[in-house]
Formats: C-alpha cells, sequence, structure tokens
C-alpha cells in the first residue's frame, strides 16, 4: 500500500499549494500551541476553510498542537479545545501527555497523532502510546532503517517518518540553545536558530585573537546539520511498513512547498505503477537542488552513515528563483501573473505545476492592468503576461542562476 504523503502548511496559500501539488494530507497550527509561533499559521476561519478544501478533494488536514504546556496554560489550553470542537480537522498533532490528556477530557473522539517531539525510540514507547489512545506515531529522527523495521514488526500503531527537510541538532528538535541565546525558545516555536550562526573561540588573555576550533580534515566548526533528504530511500521505507511520509518545512516558502511536494508525489506514483523496478529520476533530484537548502543527507536512516556535521552545511544553496505564480486565466491568452522577484526583458524562466509539469519561455515583456507595456515586474506586481500553452493557475515561474543543461 502506498504511503500517505503529509506536507507542510504554513499559512492558507501554502495549504492550498500542498493540495495541489500533490499532497495526501497538510499539517498547519493555528497562534498557539504548535511549535512554529514565527510562521504564518492559521486564523480559525482560514482553518474551517482548509478542511473544507482538503476534503472536498478526499484529503485530510492535521492540526499540531505540540507544544509542551507550562502550568499557567491549562487554560488558554481548554478553551482553544474547546474551540476546535466544531472544526473537522482529521487528528491532533501532540507531544504533551498533559495536552493530551485534555483532549481526551474535552475532544475524547478526536484522531490523536504523536509529534516527533515526543522522541519515540522502541517499540515498547509505542505500544504504551497506543495504549494512551494515539493512533499515529511520528517516530524519533534518530533512528535507522534497521530500527524502524523492528518496531513495525513489534508495534500495531500508525508509523509516520519525516524525509525530507532541516534537521535539529537538539535530540528530536529539543533545543535550549535558543532559549539561552535570544530568550526565544525553541520549545514554544519561536526558534532563532542560533546553530547557525557563525563562532569562534577566544581565550581569555589573548583578546581578538581568534582559535579554530578542530574537529577533522573538513573543517571546523561546533554545531551545523544537513538537511534531510530521502527521495533515494522510498522503496526501503514503503517495504519497512510506513504508513506517512513527512515532509518538513511549515516555515518554508511557497516555492519550496510546491517543488518538493511535487517531486515526492511523482516517486510515490513512480513506486506505485512499478513497485519491483522503481527507479530514481534524475529530474526529480534536478528539481530538491532547485529549492532553498543546506546540503543533503540521509540523517540517521542508515548504520554505516558517518557524522553528518561539517562546516560547509550551514550554508544554504538554490539553483533556482522564484520569480511569479500564476493567479488566473484573462481574456486573449494572457494570463494574470503575481511578481515574487524581479522579472526583466530577456530572462529565460520556467514555468511549473503538479505531476511534474514543466514549460519554458523567454520573458519578452508584459502588460499593465491599463494595457502598458512592462519590460521589467517587480516584487508584488500584477500583470498580464502570454505564457505556454498548458498553463493554469496556482503555477509558478522561476528563474535558473544558471543555464540549465
Amino acid at each position: 500500500m502506498i504511503p500517505e504523503l503529509l506536507a507542510p502548511a504554513g499559512n492558507m496559500e501554502k495549504l492550498e499549494t500542498a493540495l495541489r501539488y500533490g499532497a495526501d494530507a497538510v499539517y498547519c497550527g493555528v497562534e498557539r500551541f504548535s511549535l512554529r509561533a514565527l510562521a504564518g499559521n492559521l486564523t480559525m476561519p482560514e482553518l474551517l476553510r482548509g478542511c473544507e478544501l482538503a476534503h472536498s478533494q478526499g484529503k485530510r488536514l492535521y492540526l499540531t498542537l505540540n507544544a509542551y504546556l507550562r502550568q499557567d496554560e491549562e487554560q488558554l489550553a481548554r478553551q482553544l479545545l474547546q474551540e476546535l470542537l466544531q472544526v473537522p480537522v482529521d487528528a491532533y498533532i501532540l507531544a504533551d501527555p498533559g495536552m493530551l490528556s485534555l483532549v481526551r477530557q474535552i475532544d475524547p473522539e478526536r484522531e490523536i497523532h504523536l509529534s516527533t517531539q515526543a522522541n519515540t525510540t522502541s517499540a515498547a514507547a509505542a505500544f504504551f502510546w497506543q495504549s494512551q489512545g494515539v493512533k499515529r506515531l511520528n517516530l524519533a529522527r534518530e533512528l535507522s532503517l534497521t530500527e524502524i523495521n523492528s518496531i513495525r514488526a513489534n508495534s500495531q500503531v500508525e508509523l509516520e517518518i519525516f524525509v525530507h527537510g532541516a534537521m535539529c541538532m537538539a535530540y528530536s528538535g529539543r533545543c535550549l540553545l535558543s532559549a539561552g541565546l535570544s530568550g526565544r525558545s525553541a520549545n514554544r516555536g519561536a526558534c532563532s536558530h542560533p546553530c547557525r550562526w557563525k563562532y569562534s573561540l577566544q581565550e581569555e588573555a589573548r583578546p581578538g585573537e581568534y582559535l579554530p576550533i578542530e574537529e577533522d580534515g573538513r573543517g571546523t566548526y561546533i554545531f551545523n546539520s544537513r538537511d534531510l533528504c530521502l527521495i533515494e530511500h522510498l522503496p526501503e521505507l514503503i517495504g519497512a511498513g510506513i504508513d506517512s511520509l513527512k515532509i518538513e518545512g511549515r516555515m518554508k516558502s511557497l516555492y519550496y512547498v510546491a517543488a518538493v511536494t511535487r517531486v515526492y508525489r511523482a516517486a510515490l506514483d513512480a513506486w506505485r505503477d512499478n513497485p519491483d523496478n522503481c527507479q530514481v529520476d534524475p529530474q526529480w533530484l534536478r528539481e530538491l537542488e532547485a529549492v532553498s537548502h543546506r546540503p543533503y543527507g540521509t540523517g540517521f536512516l542508515f548504520d554505516h552513515d558517518h557524522a553528518f556535521v561539517h562546516a560547509e552545511d550551514s550554508l544554504y544553496s538554490r539553483d533556482c528563483d522564484f520569480v511569479g505564480i500564476v493567479r488566473e486565466a484573462l481574456p486573449e491568452g494572457c494570463w494574470l501573473v503575481e511578481g515574487r522577484n524581479r522579472i526583466q526583458n530577456g530572462d529565460r524562466l520556467e514555468i511549473i505545476g503538479p505531476a511534474m509539469r514543466q514549460a519554458e519561455l523567454v520573458f519578452v515583456g508584459a502588460f499593465d492592468a491599463q494595457g502598458g507595456k512592462v519590460e521589467t515586474v517587480q516584487p508584488n506586481a500584477m500583470v498580464h503576461m502570454r505564457l505556454p500553452d498548458g498553463t493554469r493557475p496556482g503555477d509558478l515561474l522561476r528563474r535558473w542562476r544558471d543555464p540549465v543543461t
């Protein structure tokens, strides 16, 4: 059976994009208790609209409430759960036993999924959470494929793992570094990512003299992690009996959500159509290089993996700039396009859509609403453009930084 593809929805636009580009389900948050305080998050009316949209397509929406409650937050949590009683989200994603207890008191029929923040690492833990009414576990990212297979063989609960996105340096993401250095707690959804800052070492008696922090021949570093990318290992994960494959990134861009989701959708569909001889399409790898990311790795999935913390892993790279989104069809073969980055006359662009659909074009100008010629499209500008046949609303425009080979 093909696993569910679960994509991030940091705001309503990203939710719509994730569904359009192939997600079977989305996960999102509201203002409180969702561990992404700096994401756009959804208002209650948007959450209702998101549920309606997902369900109209036969898809699912999960709400993250995976913060650990402080003593003075219980009443706020109770109020929120009361507000959510009439909202048809398909499951809550929780980590805190206290929040689980409140849900069982207030909304006992609601399906519960356990967050990776709970760091489930064994079949014994899986059995415990299942006994508490949890239907699905997002396993700890520290597990190897061998351990995942063993947990699957010795438990009945649904299993979910992350397959793509940022990796936190702390155990299952439970980090105090941001709180200590910036006063913004990662465990309250406000991480300032100090593990990505540049550091140097200075001896007290030698002010101004900075010393290297030697680790190995690959460089000097303290803590930096690669991004997770398991696109080449989906058959092993499917063989391990994983029920849901999750993409990280509620704070990532709309373009990231679209590009990554469509690649994993294509890969899963390819396996469904030919499970015995599914091959990695080079285009999938090319597409994943086109989004902003740190160097990719497989995390802890394979027992033989070397340490994945290196100096260069702090640096983001991307091969493309996201420059526009197609909003709607206009008369006479034109399209309304919203600029997201500057587009200049002569730029070679690529338009991408769901199901790995894409086409190339050269920008030779656009028109404003009054019919005036536009030689350069500025960010947030709304312009009329002629685009290739097959274009649809929600398609994205991008510009490769180097010529495509």
